[in-house]
């Protein structure tokens, strides 16, 4: 077994630290994922729900995950041998292995349509306020075989070049750049958008709750947004809270991850659905919202072409963080457990396992549309599975393990940094949240998809 923990890269900067952390957590989760699931449950409703769900779970799950990662200063398997002699315990760590595989296999296939319609952004395709007009252009899309297979190899290519590059030069480096481009092109979206003449309709649509339409299916769903917008259950949080640096206060990283992914999902909801109702979209249009919106509102504006394609083409670079922090799970592991194995031999296995994993998912929209799972097709299926099953089941265990195993003592040394940083009630609040409440709420996810209720 190869030992490279003394050569192990890290994060260089703590501006390093938060940009590549936000960068796991900000991506099509935020511009694709949360504006067509909002707008499939309810809007304002869902966005409340949410929040709830993030604060409850997501947060108190990503501060238990970069904590045992900066512990362990390893891969997730390594890490979870040190944290317990019980070995049963890495099953958790190859349980995220098999979700980041799942949830690759269909998250690669959307990012390629990303780069597909940078091309038709930059060629005039995509100029239409017209919703038979982008939606035929959408289908035409994803159900070209070759054309979608194409577009989700390169997108493996991209990451797999980046995380060759290592963790400091190669995964910092690109989302320290990213990250505030792609807020600046998100605020330049939002103004257009705002002026639109029905943009408060949109406005109404995603700020004015009805509390008396939550249900028990939304609130599940919108747990299960917030393991998949936070990268969390999968390994990621833990592999790069090992790169975190000694002094880093992790509730305060934590908090302000969370605080910006809201920002980015408050954002492209703002971008979205004005232009949804002011051209008449349908907001439970499903995955394909973001691909029939966002050319609306541009067609519509002076220079619109141009800001589309720097918009999709940012959308795309942006793509890259959170596939990167996915990714870097299985490369970690093997450069650092298998004897002669690099990083650049690491991420081609990874990649084209991942690539060929993910053909069915992405062939889904097209030739096997009619291939269904159990009433799913393969997009749904590794959706449905990596979302509310394994996810939810690895953040149970990390629950479970942090608040009736490890223990309040550890959790107070390793969050106030061996008491160089004072915040006891907040590690108390936080102990109480990840031993009582957060597990509860994770199971009602995981029984769902079970098919138990």
């Amino acid at each position: 077994m190869a030992n490279n923990k003394c050569n192990r890269d890290g994060f260089a900067t703590k501006l390093g630290v938060l940009t590549a952390t936000l960068g796991s957590a900000v991506g099509l989760g935020n511009i694709w994922k949360f504006p067509y699931m909002t707008g499939e449950h309810g809007g304002a409703t869902f966005l409340a729900v949410y929040l709830l769900c993030t604060l409850l779970v997501g947060m108190p799950i990503m501060v238990s995950e970069i904590m045992l990662g900066r512990y362990g200063k390893a891969n997730v398997f390594a890490t979870w041998r040190k944290l317990t002699p019980n070995k049963a315990w890495s099953l958790v760590g190859v349980g995220g292995v098999v979700a980041a595989v799942a949830l690759m296999a269909f998250y690669s296939g959307v990012v390629g349509w990303v780069y597909s319609y940078i091309v038709k952004a930059i060629t005039g395709q995509l100029n239409t306020t017209d919703p038979a007009v982008a939606q035929a252009v959408f289908n035409d899309m994803v159900s070209d075989t070759w054309s979608a297979l194409g577009w989700q190899w390169f997108v493996f290519i991209v990451v797999s070049v980046v995380i060759i590059a290592g963790v400091s030069k190669g995964i910092e480096r690109v989302t320290k750049t990213l990250m505030p481009i792609l807020f600046a092109m998100l605020l330049i979206v939002c103004v257009r958008s705002l002026t639109l003449p029905k943009a408060l309709e949109g406005l109404s649509f995603l700020f004015s709750p009805d509390f008396s339409k939550v249900t028990k299916e939304m609130v599940l769903m919108a747990l299960g947004l917030a393991f998949f917008k936070l990268s969390l259950g999968v390994g990621t949080m833990m592999t790069y809270g090992s790169y975190f640096r000694d002094d880093a206060n992790i509730p305060y990283t934590a908090t302000r991850v969370m605080l910006a992914d809201l920002t980015v999902s408050l954002l492209a909801g703002i971008a979205i659905f004005p232009a949804v109702f002011n051209y008449g979209f349908e907001p439970a249009a499903g995955p394909g919202l973001l691909f029939m919106t966002i050319p609306a509102v541009f067609s519509s504006m002076p220079m619109g072409q141009l800001f589309m394609s720097i918009f999709f083409i940012l959308t795309g670079i942006a793509t890259v963080g959170a596939m990167l922090s996915i990714i870097e799970v299985p490369v970690a592991f093997m450069a650092e457990t298998w004897t002669g194995c690099s990083r650049k031999l690491a991420a081609i296995v990874t990649s084209t396992t991942l690539a060929i994993f993910g053909i069915p998912a992405t062939l889904s929209f097209g030739v096997l549309s009619d291939v269904k799972f159990f009433g799913r097709t393969a997009f749904d299926c590794y959706d449905f599975l990596s979302s509310n099953i394994i996810m939810p089941s690895a953040g149970l265990m990390i629950c479970l393990f942090i608040g009736w195993v490890w223990g309040r003592e550890n959790v107070r040394r390793a969050l106030s940094n061996n008491d160089a940083l004072s915040n006891r009630k907040l590690v108390d609040i936080y102990f109480f949240l990840v031993k009582f409440v957060s597990p509860v709420l994770v199971l009602l996810v995981l029984l769902k998809g079970l098919g138990v209720f």
